[in-house]
């Protein structure tokens, strides 16, 4: 879908309104140069400004595909494609929408190819629209304002991932666990705006160098110190995030092994429980059979306390003199037996 089409000559627009392909086609041989910009085309749209503009089938098939990391390529002597990645934060979703641009840069045009909803244009034209002292320095004054639009960007997402990155850290460093899903999901998605900004250096450094106007080298270095700062602080974030995780592992390490010690008291007390019960069980067992001598010897209140009540307290006395001298031993930190 063809969004605008203008013709720029002496540092001003010539129309009002997006003219037409071929119009268009027809003012690149009158001086200056036309900026046109397409928000997904069709293979059919691509194809009419290919044969339009005259561009090589590689470089539209480029266009037409979605890539990792930014590039410049040089098809033609004069026609150069390059290849931007944008980004914008989703606050509701706490997650970084991606885009790119595609640019056809020549001297006597510039066509900008968006995909995805995080490649909005349309400030970075009007803002190159106010500045005739730029917009004469030609069809390199659009790849800038592009350029310079992609990388403002980058600056809101990064301060959105520095926020949910502050809020993971004082979780995991307050001795909480973090849910380790949501630190994988920011490492990942530090790891992609990583790879679209740390290859643009080089790409903006390329057009620094192949910009022949001097009033655009100010504003290219400009683009390039704002990147440089953009990078720096995502490769921190990826650094930390890396640490965060660690931290993060080893809190999970200390709850499973709390959760560890508790078990193992409550078996200890139920191994207790188990062995105190186990002589009674057989003393008890073993009296309850209805065997002639037991039945026949073991009459009265006498007898009953004797083998009874002794038959259970002497093996409870025989137990805890036997388990004394180990928990002693254990409560003093001395050797076991």
């Amino acid at each position: 879908m063809i969004i605008d089409c203008a013709h720029y000559q002496d540092g001003r627009r010539r129309d009002e309104g997006p003219v037409s392909l071929e119009e268009a086609a027809a003012r690149c041989q009158q001086g200056g140069f036309v900026w046109l910009g397409l928000f997904e085309p069709s293979a059919e749209e691509m194809a009419e400004v290919r044969d339009t503009f005259g561009l090589h089938e590689l470089a539209v098939e480029d266009a037409q595909n979605l890539h990792i990391r930014p590039k410049v390529e040089l098809y033609d002597q004069d026609v150069r494609l390059v290849i931007l990645r944008t980004a914008r934060y989703d606050d509701a979703a706490e997650q970084v929408e991606s885009g790119e641009i595609s640019v056809f840069l020549a001297p006597t045009f510039v066509i900008a190819v968006r995909q995805g909803v995080a490649s909005e244009l349309r400030a970075a034209r009007q803002r190159l629209e106010q500045r005739p002292e730029l917009l004469a320095a030609g069809s390199p004054s659009a790849l800038w304002a592009i350029l310079d639009q992609v990388v403002d960007d980058y600056a809101p997402v990064v301060a959105g991932l520095d926020y949910d990155i502050d809020q993971i850290e004082a979780t995991v460093f307050s001795g909480a666990v973090a849910p380790t899903e949501r630190i994988y999901s920011l490492r990942r998605q530090v790891t992609d705006f990583y790879r679209a900004v740390h290859p643009l250096l080089a790409v903006v450094t390329t057009i620094e160098r192949a910009t022949e106007a001097p009033q655009l080298q100010p504003y290219l270095r400009d683009v390039q110190d704002h990147l440089l700062l953009v990078n720096e602080e995502v490769a921190a974030q990826r650094d930390l995030l890396g640490t965060v995780l660690e931290a993060n592992m080893a809190v999970i390490s200390v709850e499973q092994t709390k959760v560890g010690v508790r078990q193992n008291a409550t078996m200890e007390q139920l191994t207790i429980l188990a062995t105190v019960f186990l002589p009674l069980t057989f003393i008890t067992g073993f009296f309850g059979q209805n065997f002639s001598w037991l039945v026949g010897h073991i009459s009265g209140r006498a007898a009953f306390i004797v083998y009874g009540i002794g038959g259970l307290l002497v093996p409870l006395a025989l137990l805890f003199m036997w388990l004394r001298p180990r928990m002693l031993r254990e409560d003093t930190g001395g050797p076991h037996s």
